[in-house]
């Protein structure tokens, strides 16, 4: 089968998206011709998925797709914000069958319509691997952007859902709904939307509760106490982990939870839990922030030190190609 060329394979990637608010000039021109909503603010943020150290061959194209957008999406939710556009750089190496690629495409438009989101360009090239650059656009009402400078000693500390199921969903033989969590992230959008105006501080946990906890007190001048037995932890993680001599270390190092790390002062505490309740949510109180310096990790009153504090995506192709395996 003779391979298409740069624009065939362009139109087969791009043929499930569609153009959506804010687009006056979508897919098709040098350019995208945007328009921002009235009174809001637009926020950009970027994320690329490389082959052996995001994802291998063992993950469908599917997969792939949606993971690219979502990692962007969670980003937004960080902060309180909606997405709205999206522009994608495929990377494809001469082995990748144009079939395979669409199916790439067609999980990054499932993400997208899930989501609201619009892609309205992008690039394609020849590599020696497969990758993804995802860049996404956003907007959020002015000045109401949720940041990590915002935390204050004596806020209390809150995580949405559960903890480490991502990292262990990489390993060989892990339950479908761990290899889910790994796979096919689901950002917590409507969480941000509820938690801007009541929390103080916000960031998506992508590596890890207690790297991504220091960056959040690194912006805000904090350090924090962590209480390692508040963290919720899915059925499926305590029957992986139980008779482990750690069994926290991917609750709290894992990464790639797309969870929301939440600060929030204590008299607004009951309007942040009612507004999780709305969206449907479960929220976690798991720490509280203190005066600076550093983080200290405890268990029934006990020091905890654990052995790595977080995910690190320049090491982690090793990780996979350990456990992940190719098609």
């Amino acid at each position: 089968m003779t391979r298409p060329g740069e624009f065939e394979l362009i139109e087969r990637f791009t043929r499930p998206f569609t153009p959506g608010e804010g687009v006056e000039v979508g897919i098709g021109d040098d350019a995208a011709v945007l328009r921002p909503p009235a009174g809001h603010d637009l926020l950009a943020t970027v994320d690329a998925l490389v082959e052996g150290v995001h994802f291998t061959r063992s993950f469908t194209p599917e997969e792939i797709g949606w993971k690219s957008l979502a990692v962007n999406i969670s980003d937004l939710a960080a902060m309180g914000a909606r997405p709205l556009w999206a522009l994608v750089a495929l990377a494809t190496p001469p082995s990748a069958r144009p079939g395979w690629l669409a199916r790439i495409g067609r999980g990054i438009a499932s993400c997208a319509e899930r989501h609201g989101v619009s892609v309205v360009g992008g690039n394609v090239t020849a590599a020696s691997e497969l990758s993804i650059a995802v860049t996404l656009l956003g907007a959020v009402r002015r000045g109401r952007a949720l940041l990590r400078t915002g935390g204050q000693p004596g806020d209390l500390l809150l995580v949405s859902g559960t903890l480490g199921d991502a990292a262990l969903g990489i390993r060989p033989g892990a339950p479908a709904s761990l290899r889910a969590r790994q796979r096919r992230p689901v950002p917590r959008l409507e969480l941000g939307w509820a938690a801007a105006g009541i929390a103080s501080a916000a960031i998506d946990l992508s590596d890890g509760l207690l790297q991504d906890l220091g960056h959040l007190c690194e912006a805000s001048g904090t350090g924090a106490h962590v209480d390692a037995g508040c963290l919720p932890l899915s059925a499926a993680y305590r029957a992986q982990t139980q008779g482990r001599r750690d069994p926290l270390a991917e609750a709290l190092s894992g990464g790639e939870d797309y969870e929301l790390l939440l600060s929030v002062a204590p008299s607004r505490l009951a309007r942040l839990r009612a507004a999780a309740r709305r969206v449907g949510t479960p929220l976690t109180v798991v720490g509280v922030l203190v005066p600076p310096p550093g983080i200290r990790l405890l268990r029934d009153g006990r020091l905890l030190r654990p052995r790595r504090t977080g995910h690190d995506h320049l090491r982690s192709a090793r990780i996979l190609g350990r456990r992940g395996g190719r098609a």
